[in-house]
């Protein structure tokens, strides 16, 4: 008995000396928010302070230390998210997460980001260089006497920031990041590969069926795409054999499936198996804007209970935890660069990105802006022929013509390095030699496709736009700052104190000849010289409308007015969202903050509404039908997440896709294409049409009804026999997953942020699903990443929100704090001049640090 309880009494020490050692270092990893830090490369004392609605407020004597500043401040709330970041453009995440990210981590080495930001930064004007140099030497300075404990991601995983080098962050890796946000939203080259795979079983005018050309337009490319392709014999032959045999230059001495060892334990096996996903995910969706989109709105004082501009902003990015932004305020009076440039005074505040050192989006205490993607087409794929005399060489309108190639050693955690090998041409890297799916679909013996993309030139001066914009101080100035800004185009909506309002899309777009009869949407023979891009867009004819009518809206729609002389694209965003933001601001003659917040709020999808009447008429016998149709009464396309008839609607949308569109171009290329793409536009058409060739062997009345009977098995089998119980918000939650612990159980729900949500794709409170993924296809990853409201009246005023919260840390409170209020649409005050603080911390020049008092 003595035993036992020296036993238990020891078990107990151990447990309280674990526990306190676990809080010890919880509160140690927390960011010093208040007292002074001494820190190594400021030339003067900052302030780094932080309100009521935690945004960080840095005010520095020089504009070098203010960038410098806000470095060191994303170092202390975002370090993970910094070094992941980094290690996704860098094609350095198999490092830590071995054979599961390898495609990943081919595809940047393919595009070469790293090596472009590295061209592009080298172009800079001295100013510009400099300041990324403050702000990479800002987060160098927080690591070199770190004064807190690294976050929990670093140790589980055993990985260093910057790695064995300690390379946390360089001036060119801001660069590097702009190139990674052109990626994100300036693509489509996975709809024109889609294109080219669908037209392997489909004619052109059937293609054009599945993929419809914008509202009211022709399609864009007048050429015969599938006669073209089965012409030239672009694609591969059926059997394994021939994709082994086409897939041989493109991996050589790749890493077997990801299988972990024996003695690998759940955990790593769990992030392994999540990463694995993910990374798959991106690969398959680079090159798409699929899903993608945005709001924003201006009006003019004519429209306003004020008689000054309200502006609106609501940019749609995959949600994360944490969230992509950092919301903070930089002021600094002018200063000048070492060559005697100056700089201009800078007093912004607003959403800036982990990774740059300026405000993305926000305002001026003269000006405020927002941005929406235009999507315009900035990326063509090439099909380059193989000489079949001497594989080294491809056709050019002058003729053979070697491949360039560059060899890329790829490290892999538990695994031999992969040698990589990657080829580009004149038009730019070569796709074939870093995405798997091409061998799926090409004869890559005789063709490989390559990228010819705007972002990757050498001129991109996207980050020097980001620096005039937090200078301006009127619409002018800030759109004449603008014109630098190359990829990807933005739609700016913008507003001053003065009641000017505007509208302009700022970007890089190419010119197109007048014979190119496929104009960028599916790949072109790459040696015809009539494909290549003939110069560029000028900035004064990019799309622009001063809000002469007093409002203007952009949503992804197409910004072109009627005539417009100038190709941009044809693959738009439906113009559902644009059109429901048109009837809401119309609906009331003047408007105030708390009406353009309502409109944030709506979650009405006009794009419901086309498509219910053929669901409400679907006779199903399905024992639940009639029960299913009793929710639907009523219903009027609100996607409300307290409701059932929403989950029963997009469960219908859903079997529908599958039920007539597989048969048609088959499982397989379904799967490759669909998710995102929800293919919304040709169900319409297919519906309206009554098409009988998409819908047989059954009428099209029989296939929805069957949709309905397939989606009512689904939903009973997660949800439950009563449809009176199911609710839109169960199934559709808004998740802001963590990489990489967001897949593993036992970690998700500390680290992964959830909340019920409303809406659709269509609707202004959007609420993007994947319907492809096998778990959780309704769940919201793709959302409004902030709403921010502007009121030039007293820019005082404004009010913003995001997802999640400002720390990185998920020990902290503020972690997660802004959530409930962004599922519920409300907002926090977005000033540049608080009437408190609630952290004060100065950091003050210095060889060594000093104390500081560490509050949370």
């Amino acid at each position: 008995m003595a035993w036992m309880k020296r036993t238990a009494l020891g078990l107990v020490v151990v447990a309280l000396l674990a526990g306190t050692g676990a809080a010890v270092y919880v509160q140690r990893s927390f960011a010093t928010l208040d007292g002074t830090l001494g820190v190594a490369g400021l030339a003067q004392a900052v302030q780094v302070r932080r309100d009521a609605s935690d945004v960080t407020h840095i005010e520095a004597q020089t504009p070098q230390d203010a960038w410098f500043a806000i470095g060191y401040v994303h170092a202390q709330e975002r370090t993970w998210q910094l070094e992941f970041n980094r290690r996704v453009m860098h094609g350095q995440l198999s490092e830590v997460f071995g054979s599961a990210t390898l495609e990943t981590d081919k595809l940047m080495r393919g595009l070469d980001i790293m090596g472009v930001a590295r061209r592009q930064y080298a172009g800079l004007p001295l100013y510009a260089k400099e300041a990324l140099q403050a702000y990479s030497k800002g987060i160098h300075a927080f690591h070199k006497d770190r004064p807190q404990a690294l976050p929990p991601e670093f140790h589980v995983l055993g990985v260093q920031p910057g790695g064995a080098q300690g390379a946390v962050w360089e001036p060119e890796d801001s660069v590097g990041w702009a190139l990674m946000m052109a990626l994100d939203l300036g693509g489509n080259w996975g709809t024109e590969f889609a294109r080219l795979s669908v037209a392997r079983t489909l004619d052109t005018d059937r293609l054009w069926q599945l993929m419809p050309p914008y509202p009211g337009e022709k399609p864009a490319a007048s050429a015969d795409l599938a006669a073209l392709y089965r012409q030239l014999g672009v694609y591969r032959a059926g059997g394994a054999g021939s994709t082994a045999a086409a897939q041989g230059r493109a991996h050589t001495a790749t890493a077997p499936e990801v299988s972990p060892h024996k003695d690998e334990g759940m955990l790593s096996r769990q992030i392994s198996a999540g990463m694995l996903a993910w990374a798959e995910e991106l690969t398959r969706n680079a090159g798409t804007n699929e899903g993608k989109g945005s709001n924003n709105w201006v009006l003019s004082g004519t429209r306003t209970v004020s008689g000054k501009p309200l502006l609106a902003n609501d940019p749609h990015l995959g949600l994360s935890a944490p969230a992509i932004w950092y919301f903070a305020g930089m002021q600094a009076p002018a200063g000048q660069a070492s060559d005697g440039t100056p700089m201009g005074a800078m007093n912004a505040v607003g959403a800036t990105l982990p990774g740059m050192p300026f405000v993305v989006l926000g305002r001026t205490d003269k000006v405020a802006w927002g941005f929406t993607n235009t999507g315009p087409d900035v990326q063509d794929l090439y099909l380059e022929q193989i000489n079949p005399a001497d594989a080294t060489q491809y056709r050019t309108p002058d003729g053979w013509a070697p491949f360039k190639v560059r060899n890329e050693t790829i490290r892999v955690k538990g695994e031999a390095d992969v040698q990589l090998q990657v080829r580009s041409t004149r038009h730019g890297p070569v796709l074939s030699d870093v995405q798997k799916s091409h061998a799926d679909v090409l004869d890559l013996g005789k063709y490989v496709i390559a990228l010819r993309w705007s972002a990757l030139d050498d001129d991109n001066q996207t980050v020097l736009a980001g620096f005039k914009t937090n200078q301006a101080q009127s619409v002018d100035e800030l759109f004449a700052g603008l014109a630098h800004y190359h990829s990807p185009m933005q739609s700016v909506a913008a507003a001053d104190v003065q009641g000017n309002i505007r509208f302009k899309a700022a970007g890089r777009v190419p010119l197109r000849d007048a014979a190119n009869d496929i104009r960028g949407v599916a790949p072109s023979p790459g040696w015809d010289a009539r494909y290549d891009w003939k110069g560029w867009l000028p900035y004064d004819q990019t799309p622009q409308d001063d809000g002469t009518r007093g409002w203007i809206a952009t949503a992804n729609q197409r910004v072109t007015a009627p005539g417009y002389p100038h190709f941009l694209t044809q693959d738009w965003a439906l113009p559902y969202r644009y059109e429901r933001i048109a009837q809401l601001i119309e609906a009331t003659p003047q408007h105030d903050a708390a009406s353009m917040q309502a409109i944030h709020r709506d979650v009405t999808s006009l794009a419901t509404r086309r498509l219910l009447p053929h669901l409400q008429q679907a006779q199903s016998k399905h024992a639940l039908a009639a029960a299913a149709q009793q929710q639907l009464q009523g219903f009027d396309g609100v996607m409300d997440a307290g409701k059932a008839a929403p989950l029963i609607f997009v469960a219908w949308t859903d079997e529908l896709a599958r039920g007539v569109i597989i048969p048609r171009i088959g499982e397989e290329r379904f799967t490759a294409t669909y998710g995102k793409r929800d293919y919304r536009a040709a169900l319409e058409g297919i519906l309206e049409r009554n098409d009988s060739w998409w819908c047989q062997p059954a009428s099209c009345a029989e296939q929805s009804a069957a949709a309905l009977g397939r989606a009512l098995d689904r939903l009973q089998a997660v949800y439950g026999t009563n449809p009176a119980t199911w609710r839109w918000g169960t199934a559709h939650p808004a998740l802001s997953a963590h990489r990489p612990f967001g897949n593993v159980p036992a970690l998700a729900r500390f680290f992964d942020v959830s909340v019920p949500s409303h809406g659709d794709a269509y609707t202004v409170n959007v609420g993007q699903y994947n319907a492809g993924e096998a778990s959780g296809p309704y769940v919201n990853r793709h959302a409004a990443s902030l709403r921010a409201v502007y009121d030039l009246a007293d820019l005082e005023q404004s009010r913003f929100i995001y997802q999640t919260g400002q720390s990185g840390l998920v020990f902290s409170p503020r972690y997660r704090d802004m959530s409930s209020t962004w599922a519920e649409t409300g907002y926090r005050a977005l000033q540049s001049r608080p009437a408190r603080w609630t952290h004060e911390l100065t950091l003050t020049p210095s060889s060594a640090p000093t104390s500081a008092a560490a509050a949370q």
